[in-house]
């Protein structure tokens, strides 16, 4: 199929609410490209705004180097969500650090829900209900952003989280306290960081 580019912050079509999909079999050829994709990249999630196409579309999955050790869940296969609804579980938010292939070279603590519940429909037009917790919750809410205009900057209420993936930051603090709650990914930042 193919690799698409990707949009940065400050495109427009990043800050529109995405329409809904009424014909699935449009977006049938989107959903294999946005798949290749992450791929290519090796990241965990893609939403179609971020590739110039305005659908509530998300393609993810979740590899086991990216589940924090005391996550009480397993790898998830590829994921092709087509007009998707979440409904938080918990009332309150944590903290969750996060990356976006829009805004490359960045990373932030983002407040998340931890459980929420997930509802959307396959590209076979089959209904999927389930919950979800810890940074896969968390994953599933960013993209979902997406669909809304949303980028994860806009929900950060402390900015001194906020930081490049190649500068000594806050995350190697939080390591000491939560490594085993921490999305693997960021753990092997701070390895690659100066002393």
């Amino acid at each position: 199929m193919a690799v698409l580019q990707i949009l940065k912050m400050g495109h427009p079509i990043l800050r529109k609410k995405a329409s809904k999909v009424k014909n699935f079999e449009e977006v049938s050829e989107l959903i294999l490209n946005m798949k290749d994709t992450l791929k290519f990249i090796g990241a965990s999630g893609l939403a179609a705004p971020q590739v110039m196409v305005s659908k509530r579309v998300i393609v993810y999955r979740v590899n086991k180097n990216r589940i924090p050790l005391k996550s009480k869940f397993s790898t998830k296969p590829w994921t092709y969500m087509i007009n998707p609804e979440i409904t938080p579980i918990t009332t309150k938010k944590k903290m969750f650090w996060e990356r976006c292939l829009s805004l490359p070279g960045l990373h932030a603590k983002v407040p998340r829900y931890d459980k929420i519940f997930v509802k959307y429909y396959t590209p076979d037009n089959k209904l999927v209900e389930h919950e979800a917790h810890s940074t896969w919750a968390a994953l599933i809410q960013h993209e979902y952003d997406h669909l809304n205009g949303i980028l994860y900057p806009m929900q950060m209420k402390d900015f001194t989280y906020f930081g490049y993936n190649d500068s000594p930051g806050d995350i190697a603090r939080d390591a000491i306290k939560n490594k085993e709650s921490i999305d693997p990914l960021f753990l092997d930042l701070v390895k690659k960081w100066p002393k």
